[in-house]
């Protein structure tokens, strides 16, 4: 009878009661997904991180006192459950099922607007996940170095030292991804005749 009256007290001082869990789902959804993407390469593994993150949340959301560190506590949170499933994966790693591969659907770019942030996006991908962490939390999701710092959980020289190197690794493989397309390149012939007129 005493954990409904205690439940009732605490949720009318308890200063995240304002905010329902709906609200803090359609809000964060977004950008929690587009991290766990760029953290995992992998759609399924996104969605997986995002939803285990907000699992956590349902879980231990009330006992954040601080209404403005929603976002980030989100953030370290699937960050922290990025590192735990990583681990994990490298004492039991996934089997392959290489058999289903070609019944996958082949997935399409929408338009061909979309090809030079792919791009960037892909070489992204590729980046070590100590420079592609702070990268993306910074540029894509426009956190300063302070709250990288305490979502990652390293001195903030090291958020601005992984910033400086990633962009250094980044441009590289960006450069690198033109050269090679420049390369594709094919002229065009001349018509043997010479030139229609």
């Amino acid at each position: 009878m005493r954990a409904p009256v205690e439940q009732v007290r605490r949720q009318r001082t308890d200063p995240m009661h304002s905010l329902n869990f709906e609200e803090i789902v359609d809000r964060f959804y977004p950008m929690l997904y587009r991290f766990a993407l760029t953290l995992s390469r992998n759609e399924a593994d996104a969605c997986d991180l995002t939803q285990e993150t907000f699992a956590v949340w349902a879980e231990k959301g009330h006992l954040l006192r601080d209404e403005t560190k929603v976002k980030s506590w989100l953030f370290t949170t699937l960050y922290r459950e990025f590192v735990s499933n990583r681990r994990r994966e490298t004492k039991w790693p996934k089997e392959d099922i290489s058999e289903l591969e070609n019944e996958l659907p082949s997935v399409e770019p929408e338009t061909v607007d979309c090809l030079e942030s792919g791009q960037v996006m892909e070489a992204l991908q590729a980046l070590d996940e100590t420079f592609r962490a702070p990268l993306a939390l910074f540029y894509l999701q426009e956190h300063s170095y302070e709250e990288i710092a305490e979502m990652l959980g390293i001195p903030i020289g090291t958020v601005m030292s992984r910033l400086s190197r990633g962009k250094g690794k980044l441009q590289q493989a960006l450069l690198q991804k033109r050269a090679e397309a420049e390369r594709k390149i094919v002229p065009m012939r001349q018509p043997e005749g010479g030139s229609r007129g």
